[in-house]
C-alpha cells in the first residue's frame, strides 16, 4: 500500500437520556450527555454484543458526532464488536458560534479536554467502564485525540483520519499508546504534516496512505479502506 521504512511507514452522568435497540446486529444505542465541568455534551453510545472495547470518536473541524464519514466507520467497528462513543466536541451554544466564527474549531486544548472528560465518563460507566478504550480522530479531532492519549495513558490504540497530528505539538513525544496514521495519497500538504509528527512521537506509529484519495476520502472504495484499517488496527492493539 505505499512505502515502508524503519520508522514504521505502511500501505459522571452514566445514565442515558434515551435507549433503542438494533434487534438484528445486537447492538444497544444510547444518547447520551457528558459532563465537562458546567459544560454538557451530547454523544451517541454504540454498544454491540461482547464488545472487545470501546472508540471514542473525535470529529474534524466545523464537524459534530453526526459526521456521515464517521458513522460509517462506526458501523464498520460496530460490526466487528467494538463499542463506539460519537461525541460533541463542542456545547450546543458554541456550536452556534463556531459556525459564525470558527473560533472553538482550532481550540485544540478545548478540544483535547472533552476527550478526556468523555474517557473519564466511559471508565465510569457500568457497561463499558471495563472495556479498553481507543480513539479514532478525524482532521483537527486527530491531534485532539492524541492529548488525550497522552494525559490519559491507558488508551490502548488511536486511529488518525486525514489527520493534523501535528498541532498536538508538546504532547505528541508523550503519547506512549500505538498510533495509526491514515492519509490520502493525493493529500500531499497533510503527508507532510503527518510525517513531521511521527518523527517527534516515540510511540509505536505507522503511516498508511489510501491511493486516489484526497482529504475527505470522498473517492469510490477510499473509506472502506479506511474501516478496513481501523478495524485491523483497534483488533491488533484492543481486540480479546
Amino acid at each position: 500500500m505505499g512505502r515502508t521504512s524503519s520508522i514504521g511507514y505502511v500501505q459522571i452522568y452514566p445514565r442515558p437520556t434515551r435507549q433503542e435497540s438494533d434487534v438484528q446486529s445486537g447492538t444497544v444505542i444510547d444518547a447520551v450527555r457528558i459532563a465537562d465541568g458546567a459544560d454538557m455534551l451530547d454523544a451517541d453510545l454504540h454498544l454491540p454484543k461482547a464488545a472487545r472495547g470501546l472508540v471514542i470518536f473525535a470529529h474534524g473541524s466545523g464537524s459534530s458526532r453526526f459526521s456521515t464519514r464517521n458513522r460509517q466507520v462506526a458501523e464498520s467497528l460496530n460490526e466487528g464488536r467494538f463499542a463506539t462513543l460519537l461525541l460533541d466536541l463542542l456545547t450546543r451554544a458554541e456550536e452556534r458560534v463556531d459556525v459564525r466564527t470558527a473560533e472553538y474549531r482550532f481550540d485544540i486544548a478545548l478540544l483535547a479536554r472533552r476527550m478526556m472528560a468523555a474517557t473519564d465518563w466511559a471508565a465510569g460507566h457500568n457497561l463499558v467502564g471495563q472495556l479498553p478504550i481507543g480513539y479514532f480522530g478525524a482532521s483537527t479531532g486527530a491531534a485532539a485525540a492524541l492529548i488525550a492519549a497522552a494525559e490519559r495513558p491507558a488508551a490502548s490504540a488511536v486511529v488518525s483520519r486525514g489527520g493534523r497530528p501535528d498541532l498536538a505539538g508538546d504532547a505528541l513525544p508523550m503519547v506512549r499508546t500505538p498510533t495509526l496514521l491514515i492519509v490520502g495519497g493525493d493529500d500531499g500538504p497533510v503527508i507532510e504534516l503527518n510525517e513531521e509528527a511521527m518523527r517527534r512521537m516515540r510511540a509505536p506509529v505507522e503511516l498508511a496512505i489510501v491511493p486516489h484519495a484526497t482529504h475527505l476520502f470522498e473517492e469510490p472504495g477510499t473509506l472502506e479502506e479506511v474501516q478496513r484499517l481501523a478495524l485491523d488496527w483497534f483488533t491488533r492493539h484492543m481486540g480479546h
